[in-house]
């Protein structure tokens, strides 16, 4: 490292506090990165969060001059291992200034963490796991990101690259309009198996009815691409999160002889509510979320988690399956000013919900690749 940069570790309130504060006082000059609420931040990073239930992470920050000009995590997901990803630490969390030398130290840091607790390779970014913020973006700079989806820098993947990390995986961002035309093949499948049933979540059952959501969810995507289980409990708080600020009828479940087999959740984008309140609530800011997100309403939303039982993904029920789901959030989406609707994350290899998606009038808005390492021996 060049004299007057240093790597300094996450290791007190204060240094906590510059880690959270940086992305604020990096991206205020673009006009495309949407402040996060500085307490969900918080709250995201405190120890009694759930995700620290099985995560173990350490964060860092690089200082020049004493200034802060870049920051990083490393953590590692006790889940894994059991999956049979063994020796699999993860980085993630990473914003820094336009300067190779900073993104390398920054890498290092994290690796000599991740090799310290036996890890031998890194992949990310993981901000901080798999189902929360993902990837480096790399295409659709130029528009802002939806709700929980990363935004950054146009730099940031060649620094990564310098620094030995290779393309591990490409994931999506889709929009569709809420106006979409049904495609006559997928109506049909739904009026031959009379067998299905769609419907709302009923909210005086929200335990029991997140409890088959994460059923499905688990069974769905256990094939996927670094996939690690929901716990039940997990989902029960982050399903009971999402009912303060979305509808029931927004999160739909499909059913065939009363079974859970697949399930949607449509989230209003809230970043259209927060993007000029520099991440903070008070004083006015609670009045102006309030009203936005109950009077006003959001006019674009997101669909973050969906899922299809293995048993029905193959073939035209699948597919019909899926877009059942969406024809079912689409209609109370509309009734309150939603036009536009982002499906994130898809991955790149997953055809059929690519192609489900695609006749429904969908198409790419953004694109962000994963990257990863093998590390040395400790």
């Amino acid at each position: 490292m060049s004299a007057g940069l240093t790597i300094q570790p996450v290791d007190d309130a204060a240094s906590l506090a510059r880690f959270i504060q940086f992305p604020y006082d990096h991206y205020r000059a673009d006009p495309n990165w949407v402040p996060p609420l500085r307490m969900d931040r918080k709250d995201s990073l405190s120890p009694k969060h759930p995700l620290f239930q099985h995560v173990q992470w350490q964060g860092y920050l690089a200082l020049r001059g004493g200034e802060v000009v870049g920051r990083i995590s490393a953590q590692i997901d006790d889940r894994y291992p059991p999956l049979g990803v063994e020796g699999l630490g993860q980085f993630g969390m990473l914003d820094a200034v336009d300067d190779a030398e900073v993104y390398a130290a920054l890498l290092e840091a994290a690796e000599g963490w991740l090799v310290a607790k036996g890890c031998t390779r890194a992949e990310g970014p993981f901000s901080l796991g798999v189902n929360q913020e993902l990837g480096l973006l790399v295409d659709g700079f130029d528009t802002p990101p939806f709700f929980l989806m990363a935004h950054g820098p146009r730099w940031a993947a060649k620094h990564v690259e310098a620094a030995g990390y290779t393309h591990a995986q490409t994931l999506l961002a889709y929009q569709v309009h809420c106006e979409f035309d049904a495609p006559r093949a997928m109506t049909r499948m739904l009026e031959r198996a009379g067998n299905v049933r769609f419907r709302p979540i009923d909210p005086k059952r929200a335990e029991d009815e997140f409890r088959a959501m994460c059923g499905v969810f688990n069974d769905a995507w256990s094939n996927n691409w670094r996939f690690v289980p929901f716990g039940e409990e997990e989902l029960i708080t982050i399903g009971k999160e999402m009912l303060l600020v979305t509808k029931p009828d927004l999160i739909q479940i499909a059913e065939i002889d009363g079974e859970p087999v697949a399930f949607g959740v449509m989230l209003p984008n809230i970043n259209e509510a927060i993007a000029d309140l520099d991440g903070r609530l008070l004083p006015f800011g609670w009045a102006k979320l309030l009203w936005r997100m109950k009077v006003k309403h959001p006019s674009t939303g997101r669909v973050p988690l969906m899922g299809v039982r293995k048993a029905h993904q193959a073939g035209r029920l699948g597919a019909a399956l899926a877009f059942g789901v969406i024809e079912g959030m689409r209609r109370p989406a509309a009734q309150v000013g939603m036009g536009m609707i982002e499906l994130s994350w898809i991955l790149e290899d997953n055809l059929p919900m690519r192609h489900m998606l695609e006749a429904i009038g969908g198409h790419v808005t953004k694109r962000y690749h994963m990257y990863g390492r093998d590390l040395p021996a400790s």
